[in-house]
């Protein structure tokens, strides 16, 4: 899918936007607790905070650099690596909203309202997502329990096979209606 450069360079505006604003807040709070010990590894507590909000600083300019590097290639006329770039031009970055499951609340929301109104150009519900991180009441991750964390993961899964095999027996009955 070619994208208009216009709607480039508004998506890499948004994104520019919610870097500054991640990147400012992560380095102050990463002055904030340097040389402290009170780092832990407890959800929602600072080493927490400061490293969910790295992974989304770090995935946000990520996705700045795949558009710049595809528009570059684009006016450059350079049809070969153009093609090849815009496939990266929607993944979305990597750990938003997903940094926010690590962080002390309240959330940063300017910058993930910011990231949803990108909504439509990232596929697979990234608004939902950015929705369910705003209103989750607490961090979640790392968990307290490891064992018990494993299980539910374990526990979606298997309900997730489970339904997709009771689907495609659906599509298989449907298909042949007569069962020969």
């Amino acid at each position: 899918m070619d994208h208009d450069l216009d709607e480039l360079r508004r998506i890499g505006g948004i994104l520019s936007e919610a870097l500054a604003l991640l990147d400012g807040e992560h380095q102050r709070l990463s002055d904030l607790y340097d040389g402290k010990g009170d780092w832990d590894s407890v959800a929602g507590g600072p080493r927490q905070t400061i490293l969910g909000l790295g992974e989304m600083v770090g995935g946000v300019r990520e996705s700045i650099n795949h558009i710049a590097l595809h528009v570059g290639f684009t006016v450059l006329g350079m049809e070969k690596r153009a093609v090849f770039s815009r496939g990266r031009l929607q993944m979305e970055p990597l750990c938003v909203p997903s940094g926010t499951d690590r962080m002390a609340r309240p959330l940063g929301e300017a910058a993930l309202l910011l990231l949803r109104e990108l909504d439509g150009f990232y596929a697979d519900d990234f608004g939902g997502r950015i929705d369910r991180a705003l209103a989750a009441p607490e961090a979640t991750y790392p968990p307290a329990d490891w064992d018990a964390y494993a299980r539910a993961l374990r526990i979606e899964a298997e309900a997730k096979a489970r339904a997709e095999d009771e689907a495609k027996a659906r599509e298989a009955a449907q298909a042949n209606p007569g069962g020969a």
